[in-house]
């Protein structure tokens, strides 16, 4: 802190003058001992006048102490934080031996830290000397009370402590040199208006026509506990300060300093209706919410706890020694209290209803006095409003997963349901219209995508028809063995059937077929077991191993079905897993509506605009920048699913196809059916496209437009083609394609006419979509 002094406008100098002539007008004549102690100064040249040379001050050091001794008591410079120092600076003149204690540093200059920085101080001098000058000089009165604090190391706790420094200037003087200005009335409001703007002040009073000189005097007053309190406010308003380990840490070590105890700990608990949410140190605190990530632990762990004592006194509890307390001794350690050998326990009030709890522990016995439980209790309003915050918190964070997972309500656009049931709640109570207004987001461009597993439909109905066939095999090997031991025509007629079911099954399995065979098997075939199993031991073999064969939730063979079912699954789930975590991370470029779809495969639906965001913030850069996103992704996925595929039971292929649309449109929230959906005839034209383009097909040769291991895009629009092509191109040359890009023709489809397409190879081997697999594998 040096710099201050080399930079400070002012002259200023030690001078003793001022304070003598102001005991000479208080003491002059008043007694023996005062005219002895003036005669002495009276000898003294040195004393007189501006003192330059820091020697003078140590060969008169007994009359200087004396000097200062009629400002300072004896018993005060003896046992309080006092000094005198040159004016306008930080430079000491003599110091008592608490100060001395306190703040000295090397070179003579204040060790310490201040509630100011640099510049800000440099400032505050500045002003406050232009302040005296005014006052002095100009008969202008204004004062500066902004406080001066002091934080300094306490060698004796190694803690913190806060001092405010109280600056006394009636022993400091202004001489202005001949050519400092007399101001005009013009002038002097100037100077009034301009009092806290020093650089304007320099233009009308320049600092170096004014000399300070005299001496300051300095009180610091120990002020730990309202500082540390006012401190603790601060951050407990900052949510983030309580949501971090490090934030609570540095609560934790604003409260060993004002309890001045180096080893003391902090806990907070939460109470709900079935569980104790405690956190500490010890706790690994998430955002948001200080008990989203605590420890949480049944009520009923605390039944007899001095915790439960504290709350149903509605008092502060003040434990001198844990081992004396019957639920420490069996649950303190457990609970996390562990070398705590005493302790304060705070109940937290919130609008008449206790929420929490705040303690502190010592790990020495007796270690807090019945005063601590008066400095603890004024803490607990501020700490009772930050657990309350942070169980609202943590309740909205319950009802966000609730509305994300069952209704269609998006957080991206939570903001203006929030501002239409706002506008409800008003309408409601000044008596107008009740029903909600409607939610239209106008302007919005849709994105939409489809990974879809190829032949899914002809893949199940083949496992469907495996199955049904060992089914009614089973069925068949009872039924013929039974005849065989003893012949019955119900038996006979029921083998006829039986094949009949299996022709039909063989032929081609129709919707329902699968039904109405086990419907046949459950209905007719297995209520004769009962009696059949008494034709003899292989009949009842038979019996054994058809009824092992038959899955028990569904009463059917069902194994070739849940390998493909199970590969469907395994294969959705990787595809989805990775699709939620890209589009999560791309919310942070821009918010935007999404929802998907799990079927066999997925598809997604994505509006991006500028209604959309709350604040604002849409540029049209930002549609070409998602759709490089969806082809990108296409083709991870595309490897993801190469990747996997030999770890499935039954192989499967992905297709993936993108739609794209220039026009922007409107989407509508349908209260009926908890829902967005196209608003206008126009915009149902992208709807109608969208639940048509599995059959699309290439026009004139019949090839199914989507292929595995290829990306198609379909368009309408030359600008839309040149657009994903060059989007295309870009991704080839990062590795991500392969090949020639097709331009396609597409057959019309039921209600949709001249549609294109782009379709390009996913380069499965490439480098840089193996890392990117790699990572998503591991």
């Amino acid at each position: 802190m040096n710099r201050l002094l080399d930079h400070y406008p002012f002259q200023t100098a030690l001078s003793f003058e001022p304070l003598i002539t102001f005991l000479r007008k208080l003491y002059a004549g008043t007694s023996e001992h005062w005219d002895k102690l003036f005669k002495r100064i009276d000898q003294v040249e040195d004393l007189r006048g501006e003192i330059d040379n820091p020697r003078v001050l140590d060969q008169h050091n007994d009359l200087v102490e004396e000097i200062l001794q009629q400002v300072f008591s004896a018993l005060s410079w003896q046992t309080r934080a006092v000094a005198a120092v040159v004016p306008y600076s930080i430079r000491p003149v003599s110091v008592s031996p608490l100060f001395e204690k306190l703040f000295a540093g090397e070179q003579g200059i204040m060790q310490g830290r201040l509630n100011l920085g640099p510049e800000e101080f440099d400032r505050g001098r500045v002003i406050r000397a232009y302040l005296f000058i005014a006052r002095q000089c100009y008969g202008i009165e204004e004062n500066l009370n902004y406080p001066i604090i002091w934080t300094v190391h306490d060698p004796d706790t190694g803690l913190d402590r806060f001092y405010r420094m109280e600056l006394d200037f009636r022993f400091v003087e202004v001489r202005a040199m001949p050519e400092a200005p007399d101001l005009s009335e013009e002038e002097r409001l100037e100077v009034i208006d301009n009092l806290t703007a020093p650089e304007k002040l320099k233009t009308i009073l320049p600092p170096e026509q004014f000399q300070l000189r005299g001496l300051t005097l300095i009180r610091a007053i120990d002020v730990t506990e309202s500082e540390v309190v006012s401190l603790l406010q601060q951050d407990l308003i900052d949510q983030e300060t309580m949501t971090t380990r490090q934030g609570f840490q540095q609560i934790q070590n604003r409260l060993r300093t004002l309890f001045q105890k180096p080893d003391l700990v902090a806990g907070i608990a939460a109470l709900t209706e079935d569980q104790i949410l405690l956190l500490n140190t010890g706790c690994d605190m998430i955002k948001n919410c200080i008990f989203a990530d605590s420890r949480h632990i049944p009520k009923s762990e605390f039944k007899g706890s001095p915790f439960e004592r504290a709350v149903s006194s509605e008092s502060i509890l003040r434990i001198n020694n844990t081992r004396d307390d019957p639920w420490h001794r069996e649950k303190g350690e457990k609970a996390g209290f562990t070398g705590i050998k005493s302790m304060l326990i705070a109940p937290l009030f919130y609008q008449g209803q206790c929420i929490g709890t705040m303690d502190l522990g010592l790990p020495e016995a007796r270690g807090f006095s019945p005063m601590a439980e008066l400095l603890l209790d004024q803490l607990r309003p501020i700490f009772a409003l930050t657990v309350k915050k942070s169980l609202d918190e943590l309740d909205n964070q319950v009802q966000r997963v609730i509305k994300q997972e069952c209704t269609a309500i998006h957080p991206a656009v939570e903001w203006r349901f929030r501002k239409a049931a706002f506008q409800h709640l008003e309408d409601i109570n000044l008596g107008r219209a009740a029903e909600i207004e409607p939610i239209v987001f106008p302007e919005v461009y849709s994105l939409y995508g489809v990974s879809d597993i190829r032949g899914s439909s002809l893949e199940r109905n083949k496992a469907i028809a495996s199955d049904l066939r060992a089914h009614l095999n089973l069925a068949q090997n009872v039924l013929l063995a039974a005849n065989q031991t003893r012949p019955m025509l119900l038996v006979q007629e029921l083998i006829y059937r039986l094949e009949d079911y299996r022709n039909r099954i063989n032929t081609g399995l129709d919707s329902g077929d699968d039904l109405s065979v086990i419907d046949f098997l459950s209905r007719e075939v297995e209520p004769l077991f009962s009696l059949l199993n008494r034709f003899g031991p292989e009949v009842q073999g038979a019996i054994d191993k058809y009824r092992a064969a038959l899955d028990p939730k569904v009463g059917t063979v069902y194994s070739l079905r849940k390998d493909f079912e199970d590969s469907v699954s395994m294969l959705n789930d990787h595809l989805i897993s990775y699709l939620d975590q890209e589009e999560a991370e791309l919310q942070e470029t821009l918010p935007h509506y999404f929802e998907r779809h799990k079927t066999d495969g997925l598809d997604y639906l994505m509006y991006i605009g500028q209604s959309l965001l709350e604040n604002g913030g849409y540029h049209p850069a930002y549609l070409k920048d998602f759709r490089i996103w969806q082809l990108k992704t296409a083709c991870a996925m595309a490897g993801l699913a190469e990747h996997f595929k030999s770890s499935l039971k039954i192989p499967l292929d992905i297709a993936h196809l993108i739609l794209v649309q220039n026009n922007p449109l409107s989407i509508r929230f349908r209260y009926d059916e908890k829902r967005f959906d196209v608003d206008g005839a126009y915009d149902v034209r992208q709807e109608i496209i969208k639940s048509r383009l599995d059959k699309a097909e290439i026009k004139d040769s019949g090839e199914r437009l989507t292929q595995p291991g290829r990306v198609a895009v379909i368009y309408s629009s030359r600008g839309e083609a040149q657009e994903m092509k060059k989007h295309i191109d870009y991704l080839r040359a990062e590795g991500y394609f392969k090949g020639e890009t097709e331009q396609l023709r597409l057959t019309d489809l039921p209600g949709v006419q001249g549609l294109k397409a782009l379709r390009a190879e996913v380069n499965l081997q490439s480098k840089a979509l193996a890392e990117k697999i790699g990572r998503l594998a591991a």
